[in-house]
């Protein structure tokens, strides 16, 4: 992949429809809302534009933006006080119900160091050696942190989650 200097509009729409979905997913898991997460892709992208990273190949792309995603989303995380409100409290209409999904809300209740080893070990199908390479940590720690994971998501869950 070339240069930053070199990358064309080209090169960045083919990144950028190649790992949309990825980054937007990792986004998600740490925002817990389509807004805040957008965002984050946003801001992840823009940062690639400004970069000067060259990538060796695919993959490196994609660690790069997945590293880079989940670095967003911390600092964001940090900076704002968020507090939600529902909307039944702002504008006293009845909130659409909907079924929520157990499992994924269990899996975004997770800590972070956690949730990020969960998703790309079962998501994307990662090896703990290669988060291990992205996250800055060795593979016994990443598979330390999914193992933790699993019996965080057991007790949450009261037993039903198989993974």
């Amino acid at each position: 992949m070339p240069s930053t200097l070199s990358r064309t509009r080209r090169d960045m729409r083919e990144i950028y429809q190649d790992h949309l979905k990825t980054v937007y997913r990792i986004a998600f898991t740490y925002m817990k809302n389509t807004y805040d997460a957008e965002d984050a892709v946003q801001e992840t992208f823009v940062r690639l534009i400004r970069s000067e990273t060259g990538f060796a190949d695919r993959e490196h792309e994609k660690a790069w933006l997945i590293v880079t995603v989940s670095n967003v989303c911390k600092d964001m995380l940090k900076s704002r006080k968020r507090t939600e409100v529902s909307l039944d409290e702002q504008s006293g209409l009845p909130a659409p119900a909907s079924e929520p999904n157990a499992v994924l809300e269990a899996i975004l209740a997770l800590p972070d160091l956690y949730k990020t080893a969960v998703y790309l070990f079962y998501c994307e199908g990662y090896t703990a050696r290669e988060i291990a390479a992205m996250l800055g940590e060795k593979p016994n720690t990443v598979m330390t942190h999914i193992r933790r994971a699993r019996g965080l998501l057991k007790k949450s869950l009261g037993g039903d989650f198989h993974a």
